[in-house]
């Protein structure tokens, strides 16, 4: 498989740095991955999902999110609206050199992050979600606490996350209030196919049942069983890949 670097302009003139996984044989399309909250395009998920699809045809884009991993830009600035933005211009510049994504697919916020970019890409006829929350606004439940006290007091201030250490600004938490994924589900009008472990700890399955609930059919649900919210348990993430790219072949229509 031959994974090339892939570099484009964000909305705010940022360099934003990707892979994209060249498919394999006759292509069947190309697909968009989003990784989850600070992982980037070198995580597990990404990595395995994003070579599983090639494997099956399909040409796959992975890249980090404004400021971070190998992008330019203030992550503490950028925010989930950011994401929502960073998509949007990875879609138009696969649109000018490869072709527009049929498929979206979103690992944990990323999900979200899909969901809600889905209605700024006409192209895409699939949307996959994998350990997504259903409000935005679960992330807060998953940040340092006393980080986030000092953030509305000051306005800006070093929040622990994953053992890291990011500066995050006011705009950044406003971002995740009101977010209307409840709406963006009911006219989706794409096929979803949501993907969710029955044990994850970080995100829960209820999220799962909120999400396939919203949304109108088209829809499918598939239990992730004995999978880990970051998918590290052995198998884990070549078995969501198999199942992705079965269900694309169904619904992720491409206009040759």
């Amino acid at each position: 498989m031959v994974a090339e670097p892939f570099k484009f302009a964000g909305v705010n003139g940022q360099m934003l740095d990707g892979r994209i996984e060249l498919a394999h044989g006759k292509l069947r399309g190309t697909a968009l991955f989003a990784h989850c909250f600070t992982c980037g395009k070198q995580s597990l998920a990404a990595t395995r999902i994003a070579k599983a699809l090639a494997a099956d045809g399909w040409s796959v884009l992975r890249f980090d999110f404004t400021g971070l991993g190998d992008s330019d830009g203030d992550f503490g600035n950028s925010g989930f609206n950011g994401n929502v933005e960073d998509l949007v211009a990875a879609t138009k510049a696969l649109e000018l050199t490869h072709q527009a994504p049929a498929l979206l697919v979103g690992h944990s916020l990323g999900g979200a992050a899909v969901i809600a970019a889905a209605d700024h890409n006409a192209s895409a006829t699939a949307v996959a979600t994998i350990g997504a929350p259903f409000n935005v606004e679960h992330l807060l439940e998953r940040l340092d606490q006393d980080g986030l006290a000092r953030v509305a007091k000051s306005g800006a201030a070093p929040v622990s996350i994953n053992g890291r250490e990011f500066c995050l600004t006011n705009d950044f938490i406003a971002q995740v209030h009101h977010q209307p994924q409840g709406e963006r589900l009911a006219k989706l009008d794409r096929a979803l196919l949501v993907m969710h472990a029955p044990s994850d700890r970080i995100v829960g399955l209820d999220n799962a049942k909120s999400i396939f609930d919203a949304a109108k059919h088209p829809k499918s649900f598939v239990a992730l069983d004995g999978a880990d919210h970051l998918l590290t348990a052995p198998g884990s993430a070549d078995y969501a890949a198999g199942i992705i790219a079965a269900w694309a072949s169904r619904y992720a229509m491409v206009e040759q």
